[in-house]
């Protein structure tokens, strides 16, 4: 069996930014153990799996597809920039004659279009839970140190815990941080926190005007550190639209790759996520 794979830095415009993802198109659906296996071989945070719905479409004319996401470990339920990968994939490698793709998904339909040189996703919003700190004093000790910490919040659909550090904190204390996945797996194992956020207020008065920061860091699902994180995005963005009043913001995820987000909160409570990728690697995986 031969599988096309191709390796997208998504998030950025730049070889070697952002977040990378592997995306395979595939002819017919696979054994999840061999999807895993995959998703294990190419070790990245994820690795998207785009399916035609139609035997009749090909992957230049076809407006639907069935799009799955893999972490070396587990199958995961969202994944932004693997989407915006495999959207990537699709328009500029395949040469998709559609203005507007359908992935259907296990986080439902999700609408990719092109604009300009960008793609923007259409994805839910995910609001967060204001916490009790004490409740989570153990995983916050274990992401952010003795930092002071302003507020806490989960987000039950993601079960992403989402740490604001102190409106006094400088970018350098999100940037200089350095938690150890170990340490990070054995302060939470009930299963509510699958991925913790940790995050600041930004500068809009500097160029190029970042409303929030933030990092991402997911053990749990087998990645330390996630670069640049869509689904993290669903969460920070309602969030941080309610705390500054605005709908429209730009945002950068402070990983050593480093990725640049633009938001809109829309009316209809969904979520424009808009970004750009480059594909570094096309090759063919042998099995």
């Amino acid at each position: 069996m031969k599988i096309p794979v191709f390796t997208v830095d998504a998030f950025t415009n730049l070889p070697f930014k952002g977040n990378p993802a592997a995306v395979c198109p595939l002819l017919c659906e696979l054994q999840d153990e061999l999807y895993q296996k995959i998703a294990a071989e190419m070790n990245l945070s994820e690795t998207a799996f785009i399916t035609r719905l139609n035997p009749a479409d090909d992957f230049s004319s076809g407006a639907r597809f069935h799009l799955r996401w893999f972490s070396p470990t587990n199958e995961v339920p969202l994944c932004g920039h693997a989407t915006l990968a495999s959207a990537a994939v699709l328009f500029y490698k395949k040469k998709n004659i559609n203005s507007t793709l359908v992935f259907e998904t296990m986080s439902g339909e999700l609408h990719v279009r092109q604009k300009g040189d960008s793609i923007v996703m259409d994805f839910p919003l995910n609001k967060p839970v204001p916490q009790v700190a004490d409740d989570f004093k153990e995983v916050i000790k274990a992401a952010v140190g003795d930092h002071p910490v302003q507020e806490v919040c989960l987000c039950p659909t993601t079960k992403k815990l989402m740490v604001r550090l102190d409106d006094t904190c400088d970018r350098s204390v999100l940037t200089s941080l350095q938690p150890n996945a170990a340490a990070l797996l054995a302060s939470e194992s009930s299963g509510r926190v699958k991925g913790v956020i940790v995050t600041m207020l930004g500068a809009p008065q500097c160029q190029p005007g970042y409303d929030f920061y933030s990092r991402n860091f997911s053990p749990w699902n087998g990645i330390p550190e996630d670069p640049v994180t869509g689904s993290s995005h669903t969460v920070l963005a309602s969030y941080w639209s309610e705390k500054l009043g605005k709908k429209i913001m730009l945002a950068y995820q402070c990983s050593s790759r480093g990725g640049e987000l633009q938001l809109e909160v829309r009316d209809d409570g969904r979520l424009d996520i808009t970004g750009q990728a480059v594909t570094i690697l096309e090759g063919t995986l042998f099995l």
